[in-house]
């Protein structure tokens, strides 16, 4: 075990947010932590932490224990940087403690180079930290260096820019390679994906996927608690419960626990009120006086269980409409997306050709800044384009913008729906905004000062009122907690219409839509198929691509190759020294190809439940592909040097 919370309990201005909780961490776990905003997830991770104490009543709670071996590592939001630093200069301080047992055996190496006589201590001081040195990977820290910068989307090029001039979301990443770089075993990630585009969260999944340690993350990223997880507590009225599986596997479970315990809390109830019906009945009377105090001496010992939350209450989203379009409902034909006007006009994506019928639903995707937003005004003649769009005849649309600024921030909520709908009553808008999830007083909050999510359920409530047959959505998902996310993707699966969306929500793009739209620079392709598709088809062409070119590449230094050995062999020594060398590569290359075997069975080994099931043996095995992975570095270098 490396870390366990007992009993934890936590007051701000006088509100309990975390009411005894227990949470034992083990060494291969992969946790997720999930919960509505504000319901005490950060302030767990920095009370496990030592960043906040927990609320002690009594020696015997608020215990929080970290085992002897446990290293923590925890991302906040540009935490662990040194402005001053480089890129490389902060990755490199990482391994600081390596570098001076490098600098101790130069030390060691020039005095046994100096001396005829090498006395025995220092001889055994260099094989000690030769060994130290090679079992902390130090002869490939410039490999994994380069390696978590790339995946984390840093190129070479920026490896001397000064951190002080990043942004946040470039620091944040950042953070994130620098502590994968320090193989914490209890990693600890805050909101991980916040910052990332699709390439890096994708990358970060794979990584983390084959992490050494635990793993603890709060996330409302979805799809990549889908992936990296195999357990969700979640936070819920500052208790917490525990779920084995990932975020779809909770999803079920939880729906199921919460019936449990609804049946629990009525049968409790009717208990209850048994008891004290006897009681009152009996109470007064000498003959059954003591039954009656024996009875509420058992009320008094309950232990009384908390009413669950109903799962009814989340917002209840449907989008209806009544005017039926006909079957081939857009054509879309060369049309750009631009921004700017005149000389100032900058064409950032052209050419974009497509058909859309009745009914389907298509996600949009793209790089930050690629004009995806500006697409959708394009597509509602919001905007000036070159090309054709071209809608049927019958299509009512309504739109979803992602700042809602369609509202007027000084309107109240409610004025803001009579704004447009003016014989609504105020009790059909108080009940359509209930519906949202819009209740009591916070209907009279001015539409500027409320939260994101707020805001995104008014423009919902709006498009309810519409009734559209042709939803275009942008980022629908970027302002929401879980259970209004839930509760707008079921509204977006039943919907009968048409639906147009864009997102980065990749939960969101697997579960809705039936094609996906990629806009790039160069162009844009159609994928027949949710996001899984979408990245089964891109993941297999990238794969095709780094064979071909791979194969380019051996065949160049192949050709490379031979013309420098008719070159080189000019004496009997210099042919025998390349014998020698073509049959160590011969070697070597064998040792390579055994051990990639291995690797790929022991990687094959670790999906098996007897050792999935053991930790011990787990462990072992992780062990032992690191190992070879460390063996198989060591021989690509040495094949590189003997290349040369």
């Amino acid at each position: 075990m490396l870390a366990d919370l007992i009993d934890i309990n936590k007051y701000y201005n006088g509100r309990q947010i975390l009411k005894n909780i227990s949470l034992s961490v083990d060494e291969r776990d992969r946790i997720g932590i999930v919960g509505v905003n504000g319901c005490g997830k950060t302030t767990l991770l920095r009370i496990l932490t030592g960043k906040e104490l927990p609320d002690r009543t009594t020696e015997r709670d608020g215990i929080v224990s970290l085992s002897s071996r446990t290293s923590v590592g925890y991302l906040e939001q540009m935490s662990g940087l040194d402005g001053s630093n480089t890129v490389i200069e902060e990755m490199k301080g990482v391994f600081s403690e390596l570098d001076r047992v490098m600098e101790r055996m130069k030390e060691l190496e020039g005095e046994m180079n100096s001396t005829a006589h090498i006395a025995p201590e220092i001889s055994e001081e260099y094989s000690r930290l030769a060994a130290y040195y090679e079992s902390n990977g130090g002869y490939n820290i410039k490999v994994r260096i380069r390696t978590i910068l790339n995946g984390m989307g840093f190129s070479e090029s920026e490896y001397d820019r000064v951190i002080s001039g990043f942004s946040g979301g470039e620091k944040t990443r950042l953070a994130i390679a620098k502590l994968l770089l320090e193989e914490p075993n209890l990693l600890i990630l805050d909101e991980p994906t916040n910052h990332l585009d699709f390439k890096t969260v994708l990358w970060l999944e794979d990584y983390l996927k084959d992490y050494k340690g635990a793993l603890l993350i709060v996330s409302h990223d979805r799809y990549f608690l889908d992936k990296v997880v195999t357990s969700i507590c979640e936070i819920e009225l500052g208790q917490l419960h525990r779920y084995k599986g990932n975020y779809s596997a909770y999803t079920v479970l939880k729906a199921e626990d919460v019936k449990r315990r609804k049946r629990e809390y009525e049968a409790q109830q009717k208990e209850i009120a048994r008891l004290e019906d006897y009681v009152a009945r009996n109470k007064a009377r000498a003959s059954t006086a003591a039954s009656a105090r024996s009875r509420e001496k058992q009320l008094e010992k309950m232990e009384i269980i908390d009413r669950p939350i109903d799962v009814t209450n989340r917002p209840n989203i449907r989008f209806e409409y009544k005017l039926e379009p006909p079957f081939d409902i857009l054509e879309v034909k060369d049309t750009d997306i631009a921004v700017g006007q005149g000389t100032e006009k900058k064409v950032l994506a052209e050419h974009i050709t497509f058909e859309l019928k009745r009914g389907e639903k298509l996600g949009i995707i793209g790089e930050n800044g690629i004009g995806k937003s500006t697409f959708l005004k394009v597509l509602q003649g919001m905007l000036p384009h070159n090309g054709r769009v071209r809608w049927a005849a019958n299509v009512k649309l309504s739109y979803f913008e992602q700042e809602s600024r369609n509202l007027d921030p000084h309107n109240t909520i409610i004025d803001e729906l009579h704004k447009h709908y003016p014989i609504l009553t105020d009790l059909d808008v108080r009940s359509l905004l209930g519906r949202v999830g819009i209740k009591g007083e916070n209907v009279f909050k001015q539409t500027g000062v409320v939260s994101g999510g707020e805001r995104a359920k008014v423009c919902f409530a709006l498009m309810m009122l519409e009734k559209g047959n042709v939803l275009i959505l942008d980022e629908p998902t970027n302002h929401l907690d879980l259970e209004a996310k839930e509760a707008i993707e079921e509204a977006l699966a039943e919907f009968e219409g048409t639906v147009i969306f864009v997102s980065h929500d990749r939960y969101l793009l697997n579960k809705i839509p039936d094609k996906i739209l990629e806009i790039r620079s160069d162009g844009t392709e159609m994928f027949e198929g949710n996001f899984d598709f979408y990245l089964n088809v891109t993941e297999k062409r990238d794969k095709e691509q780094r064979e071909v070119l791979e194969a380019a590449k051996a065949e160049k230094a192949k050709a490379e190759y031979m013309e420098k050995k008719e070159r080189s062999f000019k004496s009997k020594q210099q042919r025998a020294e390349e014998a020698k060398r073509r049959s160590r590569m011969k070697e070597l290359e064998d040792l390579i190809d055994k051990n990639e075997q291995k690797l790929a069975a022991l990687q094959e080994e670790l999906t098996h439940e007897d050792v999935c099931a053991d930790f011990e043996l787990m462990n072992q095995k992780c062990n032992e592909i690191q190992l070879i992975r460390t063996e198989i570095d060591q021989m690509m270098e040495e094949m590189i040097e003997l290349d040369l």
